[in-house]
């Protein structure tokens, strides 16, 4: 009776888990049980899990106590019984990437995969294609193949999906196994089809000719497998995107012909793929959108949740692209808002909000509100982001999303929530002028008990940068300082640079700030203390050049190349001084936008994005002599010298120096019975323009990028810096069998293709800056170590503000500030203020005022420290 109460009282506790608290040690004693004779199959099967539990908690085995599992683990292939040996093999798969000598069970595993028994086979085929290496791989190759084209569906699909893992590391033997593949494709299982496209995709994907052959002759026969069509649109899509075919030659395509004619799929998945692949191409037109949004919006009424949450999340990622197509959907969407699943509901309100009219803001805000605390925070996030699109479709609703927000930062949230409510609140003050005040406010409440480090941090660089310009900055400084009292050393360092921005930026405060920076010398942390006397020093020198320089506008250096130079300069003669200013200067990374319409071919995380000029300066280090040259200015992005379709492609990118230009040539050769040797690119240098040096890539194989490099010093006279090249591509070519990839001879000619021309403008010679203020800025240059350029101009080729300030920036390559890129609508005049830095460290200026009668006219000031570089940017525009 007592032991069921203890049942009782168990059960009404809830359930439990019963490898909660195991423990590594114990457990790996147990596996001593796998050498007893007779085998324990039940008993054996209980300890592999606890093994495969611990594992996969991410309980980690050092290799020694790994290899001693598994090789007791090889003493259950004496068992017959079919659940012992499936659990050995996840065991082998599990142990194999940390236990050493894993190929002693590649016989048992491969007499399992060829045996009669068909449970073992499959799972053996996984497990033997974890523990293969490229060296062992030629000896299971004939199995492989075999297994690939077996009756039995499971191991085929088994071999097809251990071949694609295999494929990333041994890819030159997966190859060759395209027919068995070819041959699994024609099965009538639909996941066999499947995975059979998904190999040999990934064999030929490499080669944009067999990829388009594969997809030509799989949409004119019918294929089985609906997940299998799903990866055609999918592949189709990224032909298309590949090829950018214009809008009026996309109806006409045999790609697109296949994708639109899935709309009339019998199966419902096929259909959707189909009509989200049409709405996220890029070159369509409203003819084409129009049946795919049909098929969206009869989804959003299915009875099936599933379908509904595809159709409306499908409208929300593409409501901002196609207003008006997706706007026809908005009485459907309207019907979803009540919709008993709390997803589908959201992204329905959330798309409502990107289509709807101004007038409904309010309306969709209140009936968000009314569930936003039951939904996850991914799909808060969406909310969020659906906000961040309205405040700037609508910039005088910024009140009410303004409060919404707010009240949403003070909810219970993850940091991912939390930082997309932060940027969008950052969005909203950077994009309207008058929700920086309120802005401001709320964030300054969310950091008193913000426990997130770098949100924190991000707010205070904030409040460094634009309180110092509000209407009363004072009433911010009560709000860092608390932060100097209260939070940990990070925080408080970022606090004491905020507040050192205040005192260089409002004389009427720095009484005040050096008493507080004075404070802050006094605190526990080393980086505090330094970072206080570091300011306080500066302030007190009552020098404005200074505050702007060091305090105000911090040259934004490139950390990764800064790093790099400071341990250059440990290892060099310590004797001589280090120079920042061979440091490249860093411009902003956009984080990059992912298009999940393409193919995702692996789950791995990507590497933080790096600026260009970090790239360059890691790639241009291993030429010979490049030192010589200095920092490194910029890099433009790459331009492309022939059409994609012809035998060579080659791309330039043109790396900026102080006083030299390194042209980088990255060229493919597209022919593979074609051996290139001394490949090089000849230049016609205009006149001042003199060649350094040529640096040509000595082999250049079948379908690799390899690179050549030019090295050109320009003009003593700015003025003649921006200039056309003409450019030919000379080399040596050997024939060569295109199988192996080797010559056939030693023999070769010269041959040489001609290039389209190369320019070079003044905005590649321009890094963009931003400046904070620009006004200060403008008017501290109105002094003698400035120069100053100005000319009117009457702009034929634009009709409207918004594109002559799109063709301003465009030219000169200058860096807007204080939001002057963003014309008003309905305006007449305008004033443009953009900042740059010239090859050399040459700070530039400029003011564009522009008044749009019958024409725009436009009146540009440029003031800079050269004066041929003002008069340079000014006859860039005319």
């Amino acid at each position: 009776m007592g032991s069921f109460r203890r049942e009782k009282d168990e059960e009404e506790d809830g359930p439990t888990n019963a490898y909660q608290n195991l423990e590594k040690t114990s457990v790996l004693q147990e596996t001593r049980t796998f050498n007893e004779t007779p085998v324990n199959a039940r008993k054996c099967i209980h300890i592999l899990t606890k093994i495969l539990y611990l594992i996969n908690q991410g309980e980690v085995l050092v290799p020694r106590e790994a290899t001693d599992c598994f090789f007791a683990m090889t003493k259950l292939f004496q068992s017959k019984d079919v659940v012992l040996r499936r659990m050995v093999y996840l065991g082998i798969k599990e142990l194999s990437s940390i236990a050493e000598d894993v190929i002693i069970v590649t016989s048992s595993l491969t007499k399992d995969m060829t045996g009669k028994e068909d449970l073992y086979r499959a799972a053996a085929i996984r497990a033997l294609c974890s523990i293969t290496d490229n060296t062992m791989l030629q000896a299971v190759e004939r199995y492989m193949k075999q297994c690939i084209v077996d009756k039995n569906a499971a191991v085929s699909c088994a071999a097809l999906v251990s071949s694609l893992r295999l494929a990333y590391t041994a890819g030159d033997v997966v190859k060759r196994w395209a027919n068995e593949a070819q041959e699994a494709l024609n099965s009538d299982n639909v996941m066999v089809q499947y995975h059979a496209l998904g190999l040999l995709y990934h064999i030929r994907k490499s080669d944009r000719l067999a990829v388009s052959k594969l997809v030509n002759k799989l949409t004119r026969n019918a294929m089985k497998s609906p997940y299998a069509v799903c990866m055609l649109i999918r592949i189709a899509c990224k032909l298309i995107e590949e090829e950018d075919i214009p809008a009026e030659e996309l109806a006409d395509s045999p790609l697109y012909t296949f994708i639109e004619s899935c709309l009339r799929h019998k199966s419902e998945m096929v259909i959707y793929e189909a009509a989200h692949a049409i709405v996220n191409l890029k070159n369509t037109n409203p003819r084409m959108l129009s049946p795919a949004f049909s098929i969206l919006q009869l989804f959003c009424g299915s009875p099936k949740a599933t379908m509904r949450f595809a159709a409306v999340r499908t409208l929300n990622k593409v409501a901002m692209t196609h207003p008006a197509a997706v706007t026809t959907c908005n009485l459907d969407l309207e019907g979803l808002i009540t919709d008993q699943n709390r997803s589908v509901a959201t992204l329905a309100i959330t798309t409502l909000l990107k289509t709807g009219a101004e007038s409904s803001v309010e309306r969709l805000m209140k009936q968000i509100s009314t569930f936003v605390a039951e939904i996850s925070d991914e799909f808060k996030v969406v909310v969020v982001q659906a906000i961040c699109a309205l405040c700037t479709k609508y910039p005088r609703k910024h009140t009410v999303l303004m409060n919404f927000l707010s009240g949403m930062l003070r909810e219970e949230g993850g940091l991912e929530y939390k930082t997309s409510i932060v940027d969008t609140i950052i969005t909203i003050i950077e994009e309207n002028v008058d929700a920086k005040e309120s802005g401001l406010s709320h964030l300054c409440e969310f950091i008193e008990d913000c426990e997130h480090v770098s949100l924190a941090v991000r707010i205070l660089h904030l409040l460094g940068k634009e309180g110092p310009f509000a209407v009363t900055p004072s009433k911010y400084i009560r709000f860092i300082y608390n932060r100097v009292i209260l939070e940990s050393p990070v925080v408080r360092a970022a606090a004491v640079t905020a507040m050192a921005q205040f005192g260089a930026s409002c004389p009427a405060l720095l009484s005040n700030i050096l008493v507080l920076l004075g404070r802050c010398q006094m605190d526990p942390d080393d980086e505090v203390r330094d970072r206080a006397t570091y300011y306080l020093n500066i302030l007190n020198t009552a020098k404005p050049e200074l505050y702007k320089n060091y305090i105000i506008e911090r040259e934004n250096c490139s950390l990764a190349l800064l790093e790099k130079a400071l341990s250059e300069h440990l290892h060099g003669d310590l004797q001589t001084h280090f120079d920042i200013s061979v440091v490249p200067k860093a411009a902003i990374v956009k984080p990059e936008i992912n298009n999940d319409v393409m193919l995702v071919t692996s789950s791995a995380p990507r590497a933080p994005k790096i600026t260009r000029e970090e790239e360059s300066a890691a790639r241009l280090a291993q030429l010979p002599g490049i030192q010589v040259l200095g920092p490194i200015h910029r890099s433009t992005p790459p331009i492309q010298l022939t059409e994609s379709e012809t035998e060579y492609t080659v791309q330039c990118i043109k790396h900026i120096f102080g006083r030299h230009v390194v042209f980088q040539f990255d060229c493919v050769n597209t022919l593979s019975d074609q051996f290139l040797e001394n490949v090089r690119v000849e230049l016609t240098l205009p006149e001042g323009f003199t060649q350094c040096a040529v640096i040509p890539c000595l082999k250049l194989p079948y379908n690799e990028l390899q690179t050549t490099f030019v090295i050109v010093e320009f003009p003593q006279e700015v003025c003649f810096s921006t200039a056309t090249f003409g450019a030919t591509l000379r080399f040596a070519v050997k024939d060569c069998d295109p199988n192996t990839g080797e010559p056939d001879s030693d023999e070769g000619y010269d041959d040489e293709y001609m290039l389209e021309d190369l320019e070079i403008t003044v905005a590649d010679q321009i890094q963009k800056t931003k400046k904070t203020n620009f006004q200060v800025a403008w008017d501290a240059a109105d002094s003698e170590e400035w120069l100053q350029a100005e000319d009117t101009f009457v702009l034929s080729a634009v009709n409207n503000l918004q594109d002559a300030v799109n063709t301003i920036i465009k030219i000169l390559g200058l860096g807007a500030a204080n939001l002057s890129e963003k014309v008003p609508e309905g305006t007449h005049l305008h004033t443009l203020h953009c900042s740059g830095t010239f090859r050399g460290g040459v700070e530039v200026l400029v003011r564009a005022k522009l008044a749009l009668s019958e024409g725009v006219t436009l009146n540009l000031t440029v003031r800079s420290t050269d004066q041929e570089v003002a008069e340079l940017i000014t006859a860039a525009i005319g």
